[in-house]
C-alpha cells in the first residue's frame, strides 16, 4: 500500500504517538547536542590534570563548601542533569571504581573523543564506521601501553615513586608528598599476604590539628570513642578485650507489671536488689579477666563506675564496624550475654590508650594478636585541608595497588600518551576506508593529554607536543616535568613519574565506551 492510500484511508488525519508535551531531536541535532553535553563536562576538570592543576571551588545550595582538584569528586559534587554528561561522570565513577586514580584523564580523554567525533559526523563519516575506528584505536592503544610498561622490579622505592606521583598537586606539598608516600607503601605492604593486596585491610581515619606531615601508620585499628568514666584509665598495655553485644543497665520487664512498696526495708531490698544486678556485669567482666571492654549497647553509669574501680578500661555504645573491626585485630570473640564471658573469648592488644585531639578522643588499639589491618592516621591544619589529603591517600593507596595486583607500571607526564598516540598512526596505513580517519582522530585526542598537562605547568602546548614528539622520536621516552617555573620536556623516568598500567588501560576502555555510546544516539525524545 503507498503512502498516499494510507492516508486517505486514515482520513489524511496525522498519527500522534508522542504525548502532547513531549519533545524529539533527531538526526545531527541530538548528535551534536549529546556531544556538547559530553565535551562541557570533560572541560570542566581539564585545568585540574597533573601536579600543576588548578583546584575548583564546589558550593551547594545550603553553603557547604568543596575545594579539589580529584576529577571523581568534583564531577560528583556537580549538580548534572543532562544525560549524555552523566554518561561523562559515569566514566569518572568507574575508573575509580577499578583503579582509583587517573579520572581527570579519562573525563578528559572522553570529552576529546567526542569532539573529534563530531568533527569526522561534519564531514559526513557515519557513526557506526567512528565506532568501529574507535574500538580498534583503543586495542592498539592497549596494546601500546603495554609496551610501555618497565621491566623493574616493584621495590618499595618505585612505589614510592608512584604514590609520590599520584598525591603531588592534591594538597600535599613536595616534602608531604615524600613522606605521606612512605606512609602509604608501608600500608600496602602490610596488608600483602600470599602476593596478593588486601585493600580493605587498609583502614583511613583523618583528624583536623597538626600538619599533614604527622601524618602515620598505626598497626591495628583508630575508634572514635572514649572511655564510659571519668575515673577510667586512658592506656592500658598488654590488653585483654572483652567485646559484648548487650545492654549493662537494669533489666525491664517485658509485661506490664505493678508493684507496691509499702516499706522502707522493701524499698531498701529493690535498690539493693539493682544495685548487685548491675555489680554482677562488672564481675562478670572482671572475672573474666577482661582489662578492656568494648560495649557495642548503652551502659549504666553504676557499672561503668563500678568498672573504673576494678582498673578496666571500657566503651559504649561502640559502632557495629568498630566492633567489628575491633574483633578482626584483636581476635575477641563477641558476646551476647555477659553472664557467658570467659577468658576464651577474650582478644589481646599489644596496647589500647586514648588520646585527645582538640575536643576529641580516639582510642588506638594497637598491636593485636590476630591484627591484619592498619589504619593511616591523617592530619591536616584545617577541615578542607584535611578532606583534600583524605582523597590524596586514598588515590596513593589505591596506585600502589593497582601496580602490584594489576600489572606493573610506565612513564608518567604524558609519556606513555605520546608513545599510544604515536603507536596508532604508524597503525592507520594498514587500515582502509574511512576508518581510518576514526583511528587518527582517537590518537589527536589522546595528544590532548600531554599538551593539557603542558598548559598547566606554564608551557606552550603546541610548542611542547612538538618537543615531545621529537624527544619521544629520538629517545623513544619523552614526557612534561613540572619543574622550574614553565617546566620542561625530559625522560619521566629519570625524575620518578610513574603510573600503574592499570590506570591508563582503564581510562581508555571506559572513555571509549562512554564516546562511542553518545555517538551512536541520533535521536532524543523527552517526554513530559
Amino acid at each position: 500500500m503507498s503512502e498516499g492510500s494510507a492516508q486517505r484511508r486514515m482520513g489524511a488525519q496525522p498519527v500522534f504517538v508522542l504525548s502532547e508535551g513531549s519533545q524529539r531531536t533527531q538526526g545531527f541535532d541530538a548528535q551534536s547536542s549529546n556531544i556538547a553535553a559530553g565535551k562541557a563536562v570533560s572541560e570542566a576538570v581539564r585545568s585540574t590534570l597533573g601536579p600543576r592543576g588548578m583546584d575548583k571551588m564546589l558550593v551547594d545550595s545550603s553553603g557547604d563548601v568543596v575545594i579539589t582538584n580529584d576529577g571523581a569528586t568534583i564531577l560528583d559534587e556537580m549538580d548534572i542533569e543532562h544525560p549524555a554528561a552523566q554518561m561523562i561522570v559515569e566514566v569518572a565513577e568507574s575508573q575509580e571504581e577499578e583503579v582509583g586514580d587517573g579520572t581527570t584523564t579519562a573525563a578528559v580523554l572522553a570529552g576529546q573523543l567526542l569532539a573529534h567525533a563530531e568533527d569526522l559526523l561534519e564531514d559526513d563519516v557515519h557513526p557506526t564506521t567512528i565506532v568501529e575506528g574507535y574500538y580498534e584505536a583503543a586495542e592498539i592503544a592497549k596494546e601500546a601501553v603495554d609496551d610501555e610498561v618497565l621491566d623493574d622490579d616493584l621495590d618499595d622505592e618505585l612505589l614510592r615513586r608512584v604514590a609520590v606521583s599520584s598525591m603531588t598537586g592534591k594538597g600535599t606539598g613536595g616534602v608531604d608528598a615524600e613522606r605521606l608516600a612512605e606512609v602509604v607503601v608501608d600500608a600496602v605492604r602490610q596488608v600483602q599476604r600470599d602476593g596478593v593486596v588486601h585493600r580493605n585491610d587498609i583502614h583511613l581515619l583523618t583528624q583536623v590539628g597538626a600538619s599533614s606531615s604527622a601524618t602515620e601508620l598505626v598497626q591495628g585499628v583508630i575508634v572514635d570513642e572514649e572511655p564510659a568514666h571519668d575515673g577510667m584509665a586512658r592506656e592500658v598495655e598488654d590488653a585483654a578485650v572483652a567485646i559484648i553485644d548487650e545492654e549493662l543497665e537494669v533489666k525491664e520487664s517485658e509485661i506490664d507489671a505493678e508493684y507496691n512498696v509499702t516499706s522502707v526495708d522493701q524499698l531498701n531490698e529493690a535498690i539493693q536488689a539493682e544495685e548487685e544486678e548491675l555489680r554482677s556485669y562488672a564481675s562478670a567482666i572482671q572475672d573474666a579477666g577482661a582489662t578492656v571492654a568494648f560495649v557495642t549497647e548503652d551502659m549504666d553509669d553504676r557499672v561503668a563506675s563500678h568498672l573504673a574501680n576494678a582498673d578496666i578500661l571500657a566503651f559504649e555504645g561502640v559502632d557495629d564496624d568498630d566492633a567489628r573491626s575491633i574483633s578482626q585485630a584483636t581476635g575477641a570473640a563477641r558476646i551476647g550475654d555477659v553472664d557467658d564471658l570467659d577468658e576464651d573469648d577474650l582478644g589481646h592488644a599489644g596496647e589500647i590508650y586514648v588520646e585527645r585531639f582538640g575536643e576529641d578522643d580516639l582510642t588506638f588499639i594497637a598491636g593485636g594478636a590476630e591484627a591484619q589491618s592498619v589504619t593511616v592516621f591523617a592530619r591536616g591544619g584545617t577541615e578542607h585541608v584535611v578532606d583534600e589529603l583524605e582523597r590524596a591517600l586514598e588515590d596513593g593507596l589505591d596506585v600502589v595497588t593497582a601496580s602490584l595486583d594489576k600489572g606493573g607500571v610506565v612513564p608518567g607526564a604524558g609519556a606513555s600518551e605520546i608513545a599510544i598516540a604515536d603507536a596508532i598512526r604508524d597503525a592507520t596505513a594498514g587500515i582502509k576506508g574511512r576508518k581510518q580517519l576514526a583511528v587518527e582522530a582517537f590518537a589527536d585526542a589522546v595528544d590532548v593529554l600531554p599538551r593539557t598537562l603542558a598548559r598547566n605547568v606554564g608551557m606552550d602546548p603546541i610548542d611542547a607536543l612538538v618537543d615531545l614528539r621529537a624527544r619521544h622520536d629520538r629517545t623513544g621516552r619523552a614526557g612534561v616535568i613540572a619543574s622550574g617555573e614553565r617546566g620542561e620536556i625530559d625522560d619521566p623516568v629519570e625524575h620518578g613519574i610513574l603510573d600503574p598500567r592499570a590506570v591508563k588501560e582503564e581510562a581508555i576502555d571506559s572513555a571509549t565506551e562512554a564516546a562511542t555510546m553518545i555517538v551512536r544516539i541520533d535521536d532524543i525524545i523527552s517526554a513530559n
